[in-house]
């Protein structure tokens, strides 16, 4: 019964590809974000913060729908990656790890920042005294202490991305073997009266993902707490 098809395979293998990329992608500028959310105050920071985590609210739908417009053969950025890159995004794998990046984004965000904040701000001090550069102080101090949540935001972040089916389907559609991801093959097999079996079989190794990574990034999680509390 647990046995994949061809299609099926392809459709889990395309969902891998879709989240390691849309996790890479992701990794710089979530980081990014966390440390500055976690580290400055500014005026526009409840601006940034809001923006970061609103596809988590957003129905994904019309995240799609903005990707679409934005990154569509006629919106601005498509033209502009395909003119100068040649690169096509919508209706693409591209386009669908970049939906899948967006969504993850502010899962990954969150839990890094939490684990920036936790990362006691006197060790940093202590360094900087002691003469080490910013530099320095960031590679040796900040990022070690915090990498647990760094690894966590990943995980949730790839899980995610493994599992986005809204605004990837809005925004490139189903077209097998291109970008018919593991969420949306099962759509695809429940529109069919012979496709249960097939979407039982995705949707249990698609549950089996997402307990893996929710239970990874929990124990992270709670390193970064254990650390705080015996700090």
């Amino acid at each position: 019964m647990f046995e994949l098809s061809p299609a099926e395979w392809e459709a889990v293998g395309l969902s891998l590809k879709v989240g390691l990329w849309a996790t890479l992608l992701s990794l710089p500028p979530g980081f990014f974000l966390a440390y500055v959310l976690a580290r400055f105050q500014f005026p526009l920071k409840s601006l940034v913060s809001g923006l970061v985590y609103m596809p988590l609210v957003l129905p994904p739908v019309v995240t799609g729908m903005l990707l679409l417009l934005l990154f569509g053969s006629r919106g601005p950025a498509g033209r502009f990656f395909e003119e100068v890159f040649g690169i096509t995004i919508a209706f693409r794998w591209t386009g669908a790890a970049l939906a899948a990046a967006i969504m993850g984004l502010p899962l990954m965000v969150r839990a890094m920042r939490i684990s920036i904040e936790a990362v006691d701000r006197r060790l940093e001090l202590a360094a900087r005294t002691l003469g080490a550069g910013w530099w320095r102080t960031f590679l040796t101090i900040t990022l070690p202490l915090s990498l647990p949540g760094v690894i966590a935001g990943a995980i949730l972040a790839f899980a995610k991305s493994f599992g986005e089916f809204g605004a990837t389907i809005t925004f490139v559609g189903n077209i097998p073997g291109e970008t018919q991801t593991l969420p949306i093959a099962i759509y695809s097999f429940l529109q069919s009266p012979t496709g249960e079996g097939p979407a039982i079989r995705l949707a249990v190794l698609s549950v089996a993902v997402s307990m893996i990574a929710i239970i990874g990034s929990e124990w992270m999680e709670r390193r970064v707490l254990t650390r705080v509390a015996t700090a």
